[in-house]
C-alpha cells in the first residue's frame, strides 16, 4: 500500500506517520470488465482512485439513452460526486469497460484524516477545483463546439483512452450518435 500512497500523493512530502494514517484510508479492490461498481440509486460511500484499467460513469434519462459524464484511467480518481458530496444517493452508475483495479476511499474517513493530515486536504482541495475546471470547460465547449471539434478536442486531451472504450461509450461523451461518430472519424482521416 505504501508505494501507492507514495503515487497517489506523489507531490506531497509526507511523514512516515501521515503517510501510516493515510494507507489506512485506502482499500483496494479489483472489479472485472463490465461490473458494476455503483447502481443508480445507491448511497455513494466513496471516491476511487484507478490503478488499472478503464472506468466511466454515466447517467441513463428517462428515454433510457445513456450519456456518458467521464471516464478514469489509471492515475485518475472517479465517484458520482453529486451524491458523493451531497452524502446522498446515486444519480450516476459507475461501471467498469475494462477490467480495473482501484483503491476506494470513504467520504467520512477522507474527512476525518483531513483534521490530522492538512495537506491532505490541500491535497483533494486542488485535485477538486482542476477537475471544477475541467468540467466547466467540457460544458462550454458542449454549447461552443461542434461534433468533429469536440472529437479531435477529446483525442488531443485524452490520447491514452480511446482505444481502451467502445463507440457508443465515446459517442454518449461527445453528445453524438454512433453514426456521426462513425462520419466524423471517415472525415478526420
Amino acid at each position: 500500500m505504501t508505494e501507492y500512497i507514495s503515487t497517489i500523493f506523489k507531490d506531497l512530502q509526507l511523514t512516515a506517520e501521515e503517510k501510516e494514517l493515510t494507507e489506512q484510508l485506502f482499500t483496494e479492490v479489483t472489479y472485472k470488465k463490465g461490473e458494476v461498481i455503483l447502481h443508480t440509486n445507491e448511497k455513494v460511500l466513496y471516491q476511487y482512485y484507478v490503478l488499472k484499467g478503464c472506468i466511466r460513469t454515466y447517467f441513463m434519462d428517462a428515454k433510457g439513452k445513456e450519456h456518458t459524464i467521464q471516464f478514469a484511467i489509471q492515475d485518475w480518481w472517479i465517484s458520482d460526486y453529486i451524491g458523493y458530496f451531497s452524502e446522498s444517493e446515486s444519480v450516476l452508475t459507475i461501471e467498469c469497460i475494462t477490467e480495473a483495479t482501484v483503491l476506494k476511499v470513504a467520504k467520512k474517513e477522507l474527512d476525518n484524516i483531513y483534521e490530522k493530515v492538512p495537506k491532505i486536504e490541500h491535497f483533494f482541495r486542488k485535485k477538486l477545483e482542476r477537475s471544477t475546471v475541467r468540467f466547466q470547460k467540457r460544458i462550454l465547449n458542449n454549447l461552443a463546439l461542434s461534433a468533429k471539434e469536440r472529437y479531435q478536442l477529446f483525442l488531443q486531451t485524452y490520447p491514452n483512452i480511446e482505444q481502451q472504450i467502445k463507440n457508443y461509450h465515446l459517442a454518449s461523451y461527445l453528445g453524438i450518435t454512433t453514426e456521426s461518430l462513425s462520419r466524423i472519424r471517415k472525415e478526420t482521416w
